[in-house]
């Protein structure tokens, strides 16, 4: 099963990147997770750009998107809101098919932020009538560095957190798969 993990923050010591990348590392067995943390390289959203003038960058998100059997998508908040670059790559994605169906999940590396994942909800609830609000993970990375991040996903309530989402995703999915 291919999962691909999307971070909502360009920032290079994210937190929800750092989470991502825990996850990639503790998948299960038969699960490959990839992570995209580079929502910077997206050029803004613009309809005069889509069908034929897509930009490459655009169409490699929008593969990677049609390969995946699901989606998962941690981000920060901003002003109590969601980032503009995930918000412009959702942009990219509303009028196209990768994501109609797609199964998407969330995580979310703070402890605050609720309004936000709440705003996100209703949109990606709006792309993809394969948002599963059900499956969701909540750790309180914010203020932690690199190194410190690190060592707490290794640590056992962490790791079986992120074990249990991922297992929880990856048997939501395969049941639709079946049409469960």
């Amino acid at each position: 099963m291919k999962l691909l993990a999307i971070s909502g923050s360009a920032r290079q010591d994210s937190t929800n990147t750092a989470l991502l990348m825990a996850m990639k590392r503790l998948a299960p067995v038969g699960a490959d997770v990839s992570v995209f943390h580079r929502l910077d390289t997206l050029p803004v959203f613009s309809p005069d750009l889509e069908g034929e003038r897509t930009p490459v960058v655009v169409m490699a998100l929008l593969e990677e998107i049609a390969k995946a059997d699901g989606i998962i998508i941690s981000s920060p908040e901003y002003v109590r809101a969601i980032p503009g670059g995930l918000k412009n790559a959702i942009d990219w994605m509303v009028s196209r098919y990768e994501i109609m169906g797609k199964p998407i999940a969330l995580a979310h590396a703070s402890h605050r932020g609720d309004e936000m994942l709440a705003s996100l909800r209703v949109v990606l609830g709006t792309v993809s009538d394969g948002f599963l609000p059900h499956v969701f993970l909540r750790l309180p990375l914010v203020g932690k560095s690199v190194q410190e991040m690190a060592l707490l996903m290794r640590e056992p309530d962490y790791a079986s957190q992120i074990t249990r989402f991922l297992s929880d995703l990856v048997a939501t999915i395969e049941s639709t798969q079946k049409g469960v």
